[in-house]
């Protein structure tokens, strides 16, 4: 050990450079599984982490050499502490940290027990050199480092080189990667997690100048696309025409769980029922990104895609908007209430809400929480509906409530008296307790419904249900393959992003439609049966009743249709996951920039202030 450590002391500043060059290519190459579509791919994933971490540890060059050792190791923690956040953050979203979410961590859980259970043992492994580095500084005297100006500048040169070259050969590969900014893998795969991380802080600190130097010219092109397209409408329009609007938000819930049975028992027993009699849209897909339920929320209530970075709600609460509350209150003068059992700072929603247009906001604070009825993020499901019915009752008719759920929310947790079903038996202790939150939320709506007949305001509402998210992510989808007793396929992850979408209109015959669509259509989809016109709206929603074979779009670039589906610039057939010549997915590119770019554009510069929305 004295001779690692004086090893160490002699040659700090290569070993720790080459520590971090070393963990940061281990975890890229093997934890984010980066694909490789080229010869350029691995060469790239070696050599993209190292003109920034040159730099990086380079700046311990700025203080005097007393000081250096004790500032290259606060360099290594605080790269150290980057790799490791991504790692945590991607086992679960399969998605790498920006900027805005490190603003809202808050509002991802913190270090609460779903962090907890993204940890792994040999996670260890990448903070060993932090201690043996540490180690030898304390206990080994080190070598002056008495650095001539000339052999800086060269340091410099040499550090700015590599980090040219790598930038240079990201864009032989893919000459247009800085225009697709919606797919954060392939940026993190062409520049490097580091060049990522900075190229992300540019675009985030360039949005607010982006703004500033808008005018109401910037609109007329997105004008322009939407009035070339003419909505269409069925013999369903206006049939709930002056309903009240009931939304239920169901957390996490995928599209796999409904008509599931385990044990020979139904997971989702009363939503099976209620399918019997609603029109259930059996093939919608959740659109969500970063911000996950206030994602969806947003999706919903806009009919704008969510941002590629970072959520709405947390980044530009102040913009003007065209809502649901909006449309509903302007048109038919309803009143809009959102209930949610959690802290009404989450997500920022406090102040997401009144841009929103939402005139009552029933959080955490309104209802009676105790150690007994809350788990996890907050009241569970089941006290949060009984609590929540005096507040709807006394809601200014027509109104417009929207609940979020909360008990099926990751990792899963429900003490055993409350589960109504036997927890899976998969490989995946996850899945295995998502199956008995699932059921619970499912009783919660039996009962929530129950309740609504006997205070005699069933008739009288349009019911929308629908999931939010994934609640499994890709980390643990063996248990549900496995559950599900199918292939681990691309195609078949795919269609686990499902969500189901459930639309009770109570006296009304329904039926189960197989149309392909995504959260974004359901704003027009609740319009269209309202019988209020879409015709004016910048909105990408489509209503579901008479929606065409159009390309369902994802945030990162990746689309669904009946025929095919494209999935990490590869494309499949959508019914034998066969992978297909990329033409037959290519012919959907521009459209898909184009709305991607388009819905960014009305978010990042706040276009629709410039619009009448009142």
């Amino acid at each position: 050990m004295n001779k690692l450590l004086s090893y160490l002391s002699a040659h700090l500043f290569p070993v720790s450079v080459a520590s971090l060059w070393l963990k940061t290519v281990l975890v890229s190459g093997f934890a984010f599984g980066l694909s490789f579509s080229s010869w350029l791919d691995p060469i790239l994933l070696l050599i993209s982490p190292v003109g920034p971490l040159l730099l990086a540890a380079g700046s311990s060059f700025l203080f005097s050499h007393r000081f250096r050792p004790a500032v290259l190791l606060i360099v290594m923690i605080a790269v150290t502490f980057l790799l490791y956040g991504n790692l945590l953050y991607y086992r679960f979203y399969v998605d790498f940290v920006t900027l805005p979410v490190l603003f809202q961590l808050d509002n991802v859980g913190g270090l609460s027990s779903s962090t907890v259970e993204l940890l792994a043992p040999y996670d260890v492994l990448l903070f060993i050199d932090l201690v043996l580095v540490g180690w030898a500084i304390r206990k080994h005297p080190q070598p002056e480092w008495r650095i001539p100006k000339r052999s800086k500048i060269r340091y410099v040169s040499a550090s700015t080189s590599v980090l040219v070259i790598s930038l240079l050969m990201a864009f032989m590969q893919n000459p247009h990667v800085l225009k697709a900014t919606y797919d954060r893998e392939q940026l993190v795969k062409s520049l490097g997690l580091y060049n990522y991380q900075a190229y992300n802080i540019l675009v985030t600190v360039n949005a607010p100048v982006s703004r500033a130097f808008t005018d109401p010219a910037d609109i007329e092109e997105i004008e322009a696309y939407f009035s070339a397209k003419t909505p269409e409408r069925s013999d369903l329009f206006g049939a709930a025409k002056g309903k009240n609007v009931v939304f239920v938000s169901l957390e996490s819930t995928q599209d796999f769980v409904i008509g599931q049975k385990i044990h020979g028992e139904e997971v989702t027993p009363f939503l099976n029922e209620l399918i019997e009699d609603s029109f259930y849209f059996s093939t919608i897909y959740n659109q969500t990104a970063q911000g996950k339920t206030s994602d969806a929320e947003f999706i919903v209530d806009t009919g704008l895609y969510p941002l590629a970075s970072g959520s709405v709600f947390v980044r530009y609460p102040e913009n003007t908007f065209l809502t649901l509350p909006h449309i509903l209150d302007r048109e038919a003068g309803y009143s809009a209430a959102v209930f949610h059992g959690n802290d009404r700072s989450f997500w920022n929603r406090d102040e997401a809400y009144k841009a929103f247009g939402y005139d009552f906001f029933f959080s955490e604070r309104d209802y009676r929480v105790t150690e007994e009825n809350s788990v996890n993020y907050g009241i569970k499901d089941i006290p949060f509906f009984e609590q929540s019915m005096d507040e709807l009752a006394d809601l200014p008719e027509p109104y417009f409530a929207k609940f979020i759920t909360l008990t099926n929310h990751f990792p899963f947790l429900l003490s055993e008296e409350e589960q109504l079903i036997a927890p899976a038996d998969t490989d995946i202790d996850v899945v295995n307790r998502y199956v008995t939150t699932v059921r619970y939320q499912d009783e919660a709506l039996k009962r929530f419904f129950a309740l609504m007949k006997e205070r005699g305001m069933y008739e009288d509402a349009l019911f929308v249900i629908y999931g939010d998210h994934y609640g499994i992510s890709e980390e643990y989808e063996a248990g549900v393959h496995q559950l599900l007793g199918e292939e681990d396929t691309v195609v078949n992850h795919v269609k686990l992003q499902q969500v189901p979408l459930i639309i009770h209109l109570p006296g009304t015959d329904g039926a189960v439609i197989d149309t392909v669509g995504g959260q974004i259509d359901i704003r027009s989809t609740v319009l269209h049966l309202l019988g209020i016109p879409t015709d004016d709206f910048l909105s990408f929603s489509q209503d579901l009743f008479t929606r065409k074979n159009e390309p369902v779009i994802f945030r990162d670039g990746s689309m669904v249709t009946e025929e095919v589906i494209s999935h990490d610039r590869l494309c499949y057939r959508a019914d034998t996951g066969q992978q297909i010549e990329n033409k037959q997915c290519s012919s959907h590119e521009e459209e898909i920039r184009e709305q991607l770019e388009l819905s960014d554009r009305l978010i990042m510069k706040d276009l629709l202030r410039f619009t009448e929305t009142d």
